[in-house]
């Protein structure tokens, strides 16, 4: 059986979060630069080894005095902890192309496990003849869980950034020429 190789296309993938806002709106940001790779045995998505690390220093959420902020060591602490991971340890099928994707989620030193929902959206070869996947997913994870401590209640006591973090994104992936013989 071979191993195909996949390696995640940047240019095609976008990776956000979302978190409430004085409880009342919410704001969005995203990494801009990603990285990861799949390895999967012969065609099945579900006997696959995922990784993936986005530079915490690329946060962006449209506001440079947050995003300075969100790279203070009241939240991701970029000067000690330059990258967030995950690492895929498990996949259940949920319905049809909808699976449940877990593994280990590591924010500075944290590491947690965390569940996304991924639907499959297929695979296709682009007009360069390079072979994509592509996969949507949804999530959602406790930021306290990960040391991101920043806490603040406004005078009507609603917190000013909602512990739980809301994930969702789109991976593009290209098949690596080489194929390893298992």
């Amino acid at each position: 059986m071979s191993k195909q190789k996949w390696a995640i296309d940047a240019s095609h993938t976008n990776i956000h979060f979302k978190a409430k806002h004085l409880m009342i709106t919410t704001v969005t940001g995203e990494f801009g630069k990603i990285d990861g790779y799949l390895n999967m045995d012969g065609e099945d998505f579900t006997n696959a080894e995922y990784y993936f690390e986005a530079d915490v220093n690329s946060v962006s959420t449209g506001s440079a005095d947050r995003d300075n902020h969100l790279r203070s060591d009241d939240f991701f602490n970029v000067e000690q902890y330059p990258k967030l991971t995950f690492r895929g340890t498990e996949v259940s099928n949920v319905n049809g192309n909808e699976f449940d994707l877990t593994g280990e989620m590591t924010i500075r030193d944290v590491t947690k496990p965390v569940t996304i929902r991924v639907e499959v959206g297929g695979v296709a070869v682009d007009p360069w003849g390079n072979t994509k996947a592509g996969f949507a997913f949804k999530g959602a994870l406790n930021r306290k869980d990960f040391g991101l401590k920043f806490h603040v209640v406004n005078e009507a006591g609603n917190l000013l950034v909602s512990d739980e973090i809301k994930l969702d994104g789109e991976v593009q992936l290209a098949a690596v020429e080489e194929t390893v013989e298992a």
